[in-house]
C-alpha cells in the first residue's frame, strides 16, 4: 500500500492529495473484460466479489479502498451516490478502513444554490453515502438554476447572479459546519475574482478550489492565488478528460496523454505519462483526483504518488500550458441566458 502525502487544513485534519474521482463513473455496467480483471483484483486484495458483479462504481470503491485509496470525490449530480455509499458502508463493515480514516467530498449542485435548499441537499447527500458527516463540501459552480431543473439548460430554468448571489448561499453553507453536517466547505470552478469575493465578505473562507488543471491549462496565477490566501486546490480531469460526454468534445481537443513531452519524461522514470501527470499535479502543491475503473491504472495512479519529477521536468512540462480547457462551462451559456463564458471565467 502507498504512503500518499497530505495537504493539512487549518484545524489540523489532512486530506489525501490523490483520491479517486466519481464523475462519470457509471451506475450500470462495463464491458465483460473489465468485469472479470477487476473480479480477478478483488480476489487477489481477499475480497469476494458479488454474485452479480458488474464492474460498476460501486465494484470500483470497494476495490480503490482495499488497493489503499483514502479519499473519494463525489457529487450529487454525477447520481452514483447511492452506489458510492454501499460500497462505503461495505469496507466499513468489513473492517477494511474506518470512517475517520477516509475523506468524502462531495457537492452542492446548481439547482439548491436557494438558501433554504443547501441543507436538504446535503442531508439527501449524506442519505445517499449512508454517512453522518462530510469531510468537505462545495459548491459546484458558480451558477444557479430553479429548483428541479435539468438539462438541456435554457434561460428559463436559470437563475442570475444578481437575483441569487453566490454570498447567499455561502451563508447557508457556513452553517453546515456549524451543524456537525461537514467539516470543510469550498466552491469549484471559481475563478479569482469569485474567490475573492468570498474572502471579502465571508464568515469562514473558503478552504478549497476545485478546478480543471492540467499541463495544457496550468493555471499558475490562480494557483499562486490560493496558496497565498491558504485555499487547497483540487485538480480535476487531470489526464485530459478523454471520456467526457461527446457534448463536450470538439474536433481539434489536444490529447494530453498523446503529448510527447509527456511521454519522454515517463520514458526516463520508468512510468507512464498518466503517472507523469499525476505526480506533477501533486509537485504543484494540489490535490489530485483521477477516475478509473480499471484495476490496474487505479494502482498505477496510486503509485504515482511516490514518482518524483526533476527540476527539468517540471521545466518541460511548463512549457506545455496551452490556457486550454476542456470542460469550459459553454453548457451554461445559452441564448437569452445571464451566463457567459465571459462572466462565469471572468475573463
Amino acid at each position: 500500500m502507498n504512503d500518499i502525502d497530505t495537504v493539512k487544513f487549518s484545524n489540523g485534519d489532512q486530506m489525501p492529495v490523490l483520491g479517486l474521482g466519481t464523475w462519470k463513473s457509471s451506475s450500470g455496467g462495463i464491458k465483460q473484460k473489465a468485469k472479470r480483471a477487476i473480479a480477478a483484483a478483488y480476489r487477489l486484495l481477499g475480497l469476494e466479489p458479488r454474485q452479480s458483479f458488474t464492474g460498476d462504481v460501486y465494484s470500483t470503491v470497494r476495490y480503490a479502498i482495499a488497493a489503499g485509496y483514502r479519499h473519494i470525490d463525489c457529487a450529487h449530480v454525477y447520481g452514483n451516490e447511492a452506489k458510492i455509499g454501499r460500497a462505503l458502508a461495505d469496507s466499513f463493515k468489513a473492517g477494511i478502513v474506518t470512517r475517520e480514516q477516509m475523506w468524502i467530498t462531495s457537492k452542492l449542485w446548481s439547482d439548491c444554490h436557494d438558501p433554504q435548499d443547501v441543507q436538504p441537499a446535503l442531508e439527501e447527500t449524506l442519505a445517499n453515502l449512508q454517512l453522518e458527516y462530510l469531510d468537505l463540501y462545495l459548491m459546484h459552480w458558480p451558477v444557479a438554476m430553479k429548483k428541479g431543473s435539468t438539462f438541456p439548460m435554457t434561460s428559463e430554468k436559470l437563475i442570475s447572479l444578481h437575483d441569487l448571489p453566490i454570498l447567499d448561499t455561502w451563508r447557508a453553507m457556513e452553517s453546515l459546519v456549524d451543524k456537525g453536517l461537514c467539516r470543510h466547505i469550498g466552491v469549484s470552478n471559481f475563478s479569482i475574482a469569485k474567490l475573492q469575493n468570498l474572502l471579502d465578505d465571508a464568515e469562514r473562507p473558503p478552504e478549497m478550489n476545485q478546478v480543471e488543471l492540467h499541463p495544457y491549462l496550468q493555471q499558475p496565477s490562480l494557483l499562486d492565488f490560493c496558496h497565498k490566501n491558504n485555499i487547497h486546490l483540487t485538480a480535476y480531469s487531470p489526464l485530459g478528460s478523454s471520456d467526457r460526454p461527446e457534448s463536450l468534445k470538439t474536433a481539434d481537443d489536444p490529447i494530453l496523454l498523446e503529448e510527447p513531452t509527456m511521454a519522454a519524461i515517463a520514458k526516463r522514470h520508468g512510468v507512464t505519462p498518466a503517472q507523469v501527470l499525476l505526480s506533477w499535479a501533486i509537485q504543484r502543491g494540489t490535490v489530485v483526483i483521477p477516475k478509473s475503473f480499471n484495476p490496474e491504472r487505479l494502482r498505477q495512479n496510486l503509485a504515482s504518488a511516490n514518482v518524483v519529477l526533476t527540476a527539468e521536468d517540471m521545466q518541460a512540462i511548463a512549457a506545455l500550458d496551452l490556457d486550454y480547457r476542456y470542460v469550459d462551462g459553454a453548457f451554461w451559456q445559452v441564448p437569452g441566458g445571464p451566463y457567459t463564458l465571459e462572466n462565469i471565467w471572468d475573463l
